[in-house]
């Protein structure tokens, strides 16, 4: 085969399949953020479960109780609060009012998703600004009970700000990337 045969690819048409790919993995790697979080909320979910189960039986049953499983459970619960809204950001499917918007124009339509992905991430900043405060605050503050740091729980809110902020700056760069990842999880449970 010769050289003149082959298809002529221009500089352009590699940076397009370059950029392709890193979109793709970048689908890729929120998908499988996606699952890890789900993976978590649901052993943290089975964990709570388990333990007030467990300490309903052993109050009315035997008179005694696991001490500790209200504060773990009360724990658990809002990282499994924090880690479901990081989940539902990523899957499009946080609480939006569109009435408004989708009788605008198309191009004024990207204007406002990128208005409001910027206010969205100000409002993670913000999150994640508190959480670190409360966290440093609180980190020597032990449970009376678990004996775990107070400041775990700010720390939910922690990680959730900045995986929360993550995903927005990433959709500001990208606004269409991470939309192929909330159609192929439409009709999902």
């Amino acid at each position: 085969m010769h050289q003149h045969d082959k298809k002529a690819t221009t500089p352009n048409m590699n940076m397009q399949r370059s950029s392709q790919g890193i979109a793709h993995q970048i689908a890729s790697l929120a998908s499988g953020a996606e699952r890890l979080l789900n993976l978590m909320m649901v052993l943290a979910l089975v964990s709570m479960i388990v333990l007030v189960f467990t300490n309903v039986i052993l109050r009315y049953g035997f008179n005694s109780g696991i001490s500790m499983s209200v504060e773990l459970s009360r724990f658990l619960f809002v990282w499994v609060t924090f880690l479901g809204a990081v989940t539902a950001l990523l899957r499009h499917e946080h609480l939006s009012v569109t009435t408004l918007a989708e009788r605008l124009p198309k191009p004024i339509q990207a204007v406002l998703r990128r208005v409001v992905t910027l206010v969205m991430l100000g409002c993670s900043l913000m999150l994640l600004k508190g959480s670190y405060a409360q966290t440093v605050l609180n980190w020597n503050n032990i449970s009376p009970i678990s004996g775990i740091p107070v400041g775990v729980f700010y720390l939910a809110g922690l990680v959730a700000g900045v995986l929360m902020s993550v995903i927005l700056v990433y959709r500001l760069i990208m606004p269409t990337a991470l939309q192929s990842t909330a159609q192929s999880n439409v009709g999902e449970v």
